[in-house]
C-alpha cells in the first residue's frame, strides 16, 4: 500500500504563493504519475494538475495554466505544486494522488490519494 501526505498549505491573500509538498511512502513506483486535485466547499472534486512518470509532460486546468506548476522528484519520493498568482477561485481543500493509469487528468486515473492540506485565499 502507498501512503500520501500533502504539506504546505495555508492562508495567503490574493496575488501571493504557496508551495504544495506530497511525501509518499510504501510501495512506491518510479511509473507512477502524480496528480493534484482540488475540492471546494459544496463544489466537486476537480483537477488541478498533472505530471507523468518520467516527468516528460504535464497537463493543467484551464484555470490554473501559468500560474500553477507541478513537479516531482522520484528520488526522494515526493510531487510538489508550486501556486503563484493566487485568487480566491483557489481556496479548497487540495489532494495529491499517484496512478498508473490513463488519461491523468482524471480521477479514475489514480489509485492512492492523500488526506489534503487547505488552501485558503483571502481577497
Amino acid at each position: 500500500q502507498v501512503q500520501l501526505v500533502e504539506s504546505g498549505g495555508g492562508l495567503v491573500q490574493a496575488g501571493g504563493s504557496l508551495r504544495l509538498s506530497c511525501a509518499a511512502s510504501g510501495r512506491t513506483s518510479r511509473s507512477y504519475n502524480v496528480g493534484w486535485f482540488r475540492q471546494a466547499p459544496g463544489k466537486e472534486r476537480e483537477f488541478v494538475a498533472a505530471i507523468n512518470w518520467s516527468g516528460t509532460r504535464t497537463n493543467y486546468a484551464d484555470s490554473v495554466r501559468g500560474r500553477f506548476t507541478i513537479s516531482r522528484d522520484s528520488a526522494k519520493n515526493a510531487g510538489y505544486l508550486q501556486m503563484n498568482s493566487l485568487k480566491p477561485e483557489d481556496t479548497a481543500v487540495y489532494y495529491c494522488a499517484l496512478g498508473s493509469a490513463q488519461p491523468i487528468v482524471q480521477m479514475g486515473a489514480y489509485d492512492y490519494w492523500g488526506q489534503g492540506t487547505q488552501v485558503t485565499v483571502s481577497s
